[in-house]
C-alpha cells in the first residue's frame, strides 16, 4: 500500500446502554459526559425499541499489509472504531488497536510492512498524533501538543512525509522522519497557512510533491527540494485550478485528477517542469473521485462519482482500455488502494447494505467479499431505495436531493418529513447507508431528503462556487426555500409536519431555516452549528480560519463583516418562533462550543425553546458510541414530541 490517506470507517451505534446502580429501572443512564440541558431523561423503553437499529455496525477497508496480503480494516466493538485485521475473505477480525479514541485509518510500510501507523486525537479535538504500533501498543512518534497529518510514505518504505503546527501552532510546516526512528524528524519546508501537505515522494526520493489546499476551486502544486527545502511552484499559481490525488506511477509519470479545461475533475497527468495537464481516459461528465495506479504500472483504477451513485473503472496503461466493474449494484465505493499483486481494495456501501469490505480481481473483475457486517437482525435488504428530486430554484438553477419515502402500505397517507442538510459546505449527500435512520423511516413513517444545495461538490466547479462570500451565501438558503416548496406539493408528504436538521455548515443551514422558513417547519435539530460567522471566524482554530475564510468571507474587511453579521442567524434570533435542538462537542476545533451556547442563550432569553446536547469529550460531531446513541434518542424524542405530536 503505497496511500497514507486514513480512510474512517462509517461509524454507527451499538447496544443502548445498560441501566446503572441507582437509576430508574424504566430510565436511560445517561453519558457521565454529556450534558442534557433542557432535556427529559429517555424512556427505557425508547432504547428497546430502537435496539435492532443501534446494532448495525460497518466494516471500512483501510489497506493492505503487502506481505501476509492481509486486509486492514475500521469498526467497532465496543465505545469506539479500532482497527482490525482480516487475513481471508470472510475471515475472523482480529482487533489491533484498542484505544478509548477512535482509531480509523491506519497504514502498512509499503515493500516490507514491518511497521503500521496510525494517527489519532483527544476527545474530538483534532489534534492529531502519529503512532506506530509496536508490540501491540501505540508509541508516540510526535510531540502530543501540536496538530500533526500524516501524508505519504515513500515507495521503499523508508520514509514518511508529515505535516505538523509545532512551530507556531498554525502553520502547516512539512516534515519527513523514519518512522522507526522518531529522532530522525527533520522540517524540511517552512511554509504560511494550514492547508500544506505532502501528496508523493519522487521514486528516487530526491524531492517531494507538495499541495496547498487554498479552496475547494484552488490546489496549487510545489516541488519541494528535500535536501535543500526549495519549494519551486509546477505550473501558475495565478490559477484558479484545483488537484488532487496527485501520484506517481511506476516509470515516474505523475497522474493526477484536475478541473482544468473543464468544470469536472478529470484525470490525467501532470509533467512537473512545464505544468501541463493532460486529460487521459474517457470523457466523463462527472467527477474522477479517486484513483490508484498498480505498483507494476499496468493499470490504473478509478471512480466516477455520477450524480451520487459510485462507478468503478479499471484502465489499461498500455492500451487506454478502460474498463467497468459492472457487478457493483448501485451505491457509493470509498477507500479505494491497489495492493502490490494488484488485488483491489475498496469500502462499498447503498441504502441496503451496511459498508463493508471488498476486493476486485483486475483480470476477471470478479468481486470478492471480505467482511459483512452485523444489521442488528434487520433484514437490510427491506430498506427503501432513494428517489432523485430536481428542482428549479429562486434563479432558474436546477438543484438537486435524494428522497427517502416510507412504505406506503405500512404508511398510507401523507407523511411527516425531515430535511437533512450536508455540511462542507464543499460536501455532497449521497445515497448510502440510512443507519439507525432507518428506524425513522421503517418503524415511525417519517420520510427523509437529503439536498445537494449550491456550493455543493460533485457538480462542477461552477456549481460549487455559486455560494461563495457573504454576498451569495444566503443563495444556497433560498435553495432550502425552492425544495420546501416543491416537496410540500408532493402528494405523499405532510407540508404541515416538516421539520429540518443539519450538521457543521449544514447547522448553519438549520439556524438559517429556523429563521426564514419558520413557517414551512415544526421544528429544527442543528448540529456543531454556526451561528455568528464573525465570531465563529474569529474563534475557530487558528490553522483553519484563512481556509474558512476564503469560502465564508473576512470578517476583518468591514464591509465584509457587516455582511456577514447581518445573515447569522444570532442576528435574527427574535425570529426564531419554533422549537429547537442544538448539538455541541466541548472539544470542536472547527465550531467552537461558543457558537451553540450564544444562540440557545438568546432563544431562551425571549422565552424560545430549546433544548441543548454539550458532549465534553467530543469534537465537531459525537464519535463514542455510548454519546451516538444517547444523541439518536433525546433527537427521537424531540421529532416525536415536535413532529409527532407524541
Amino acid at each position: 500500500m503505497r496511500k497514507t490517506a486514513l480512510i474512517a470507517a462509517m461509524i454507527l451505534p451499538f447496544a443502548p446502554a445498560m441501566a446503572q446502580e441507582g437509576s430508574p429501572a424504566n430510565i436511560v443512564p445517561k453519558p457521565a459526559a454529556l450534558i442534557a440541558d433542557g432535556i427529559p431523561d429517555v424512556p427505557a423503553e425508547l432504547a428497546a425499541e430502537t435496539r435492532p437499529y443501534m446494532e448495525n455496525r460497518s466494516a471500512g477497508f483501510v489497506g493492505w499489509h503487502p506481505v501476509d496480503k492481509s486486509m486492514l480494516i475500521s469498526t467497532r466493538f465496543g465505545n469506539t472504531a479500532q482497527i482490525h485485521r482480516v487475513a481471508m475473505p470472510m475471515g475472523a477480525r482480529k482487533q489491533l488497536t484498542f484505544e478509548a479514541e477512535p482509531v480509523g485509518g491506519a497504514t502498512w510500510a509499503p515493500k516490507s510492512g514491518d511497521i503500521m501507523l496510525v494517527q489519532k486525537d483527544i476527545g474530538g479535538n483534532e489534534f492529531y498524533q502519529i503512532y506506530a504500533m509496536k508490540n501491540g501498543r501505540l508509541e508516540m512518534l510526535t510531540d502530543g501538543k501540536s496538530r500533526n497529518g500524516l501524508n505519504a510514505w515513500s515507495k521503499d518504505g523508508e520514509l514518511i512525509a508529515y505535516s505538523s503546527t509545532k512551530r507556531n501552532g498554525t502553520d502547516n510546516d512539512i516534515y519527513i522522519m523514519n518512522p522507526r526512528d522518531p529522532s530522525s524528524a527533520r522540517m524540511v519546508a517552512e511554509v504560511k497557512g494550514g492547508g500544506w501537505a505532502v501528496a508523493d515522494f519522487a521514486p528516487d526520493k530526491s524531492w517531494a510533491l507538495v499541495g496547498q489546499y487554498v479552496s475547494v476551486q484552488k490546489v496549487n502544486l510545489n516541488r519541494l527540494d528535500l535536501a535543500t527545502g526549495a519549494m519551486t511552484p509546477i505550473g501558475d499559481h495565478s490559477q484558479t485550478i484545483a488537484y488532487s490525488g496527485a501520484q506517481f506511477a511506476p516509470d515516474g509519470t505523475l497522474w493526477v485528477m484536475s478541473d482544468e479545461g473543464s468544470d469536472f475533475q478529470r484525470l490525467g497527468t501532470l509533467d512537473p517542469a512545464s505544468g501541463k495537464f493532460t486529460p487521459t481516459g474517457p470523457a466523463e461528465k462527472w467527477d474522477v473521485d479517486t484513483f490508484d495506479i498498480a505498483d507494476d504500472g499496468s493499470f490504473l483504477a478509478y471512480v466516477i462519482n455520477e450524480a451520487g451513485m459510485s462507478k468503478l473503472r479499471l484502465m489499461d496503461l498500455k492500451t487506454g482500455k478502460v474498463r467497468t466493474v459492472d457487478a457493483l449494484p448501485a451505491g457509493i465505493v470509498g477507500g479505494l488502494d491497489v495492493a502490490p499483486w494488484g488485488e483491489i481494495g475498496i469500502t462499498f456501501t447503498s441504502a441496503r447494505s451496511a459498508a463493508d469490505a471488498f476486493s476486485i480481481d483486475p483480470k476477471t473483475l470478479k468481486i470478492t467479499r471480505w467482511t459483512e457486517s452485523e444489521t442488528g437482525g434487520l433484514d437490510v435488504t427491506k430498506n427503501v431505495e432513494p428517489e432523485l428530486v430536481t428542482v428549479k430554484s429562486f434563479d432558474g438553477l436546477a438543484v438537486s436531493g435524494f428522497l427517502y419515502r416510507p412504505d406506503p402500505a405500512k404508511f398510507p397517507g401523507k407523511r411527516p418529513m425531515i430535511m437533512n442538510v450536508h455540511g462542507g459546505p464543499e460536501g455532497q449527500s449521497r445515497p448510502g447507508f440510512q443507519g439507525r435512520s432507518n428506524y425513522l423511516l421503517n418503524e415511525l413513517g417519517v420520510a427523509i431528503f437529503y439536498p445537494n444545495v449550491r456550493g455543493s461538490t460533485g457538480y462542477g466547479k461552477t456549481f460549487v462556487s455559486l455560494d461563495n462570500g457573504p454576498f451569495k451565501r444566503e443563495d444556497s438558503v433560498k435553495d432550502m426555500g425552492a425544495f420546501l416548496d416543491h416537496l410540500a406539493k408532493d402528494n405523499g408528504l405532510d407540508a404541515s409536519r416538516f421539520g429540518l436538521t443539519g450538521g457543521s455548515y449544514g447547522g448553519y443551514m438549520c439556524y438559517a431555516a429556523a429563521v426564514q422558513y419558520k413557517a414551512k417547519l415544526r421544528a429544527t435539530n442543528c448540529i456543531v452549528a454556526i451561528s455568528n460567522f464573525v465570531t465563529f471566524l474569529e474563534n475557530t482554530q487558528s490553522y483553519r480560519r484563512d481556509l474558512r475564510r476564503v469560502e465564508y468571507g473576512d470578517e476583518r474587511d468591514p464591509v465584509q463583516r457587516a455582511k456577514l453579521l447581518e445573515i447569522s442567524p444570532l442576528t435574527r434570533v427574535s425570529e426564531i418562533e419554533k422549537p429547537m435542538m442544538v448539538i455541541t462537542g466541548s472539544n470542536d476545533p472547527r465550531v467552537p462550543q461558543s457558537e451553540a451556547d450564544q444562540i440557545v442563550k438568546a432563544i431562551r432569553d425571549k422565552g424560545g425553546s430549546a433544548w441543548h446536547l454539550v458532549g465534553t469529550n467530543e469534537g465537531h460531531g459525537f464519535a463514542k458510541k455510548e454519546n451516538v446513541d444517547y444523541q439518536f434518542w433525546t433527537s427521537l424524542m424531540f421529532w416525536q414530541k415536535n413532529l409527532l405530536n407524541k
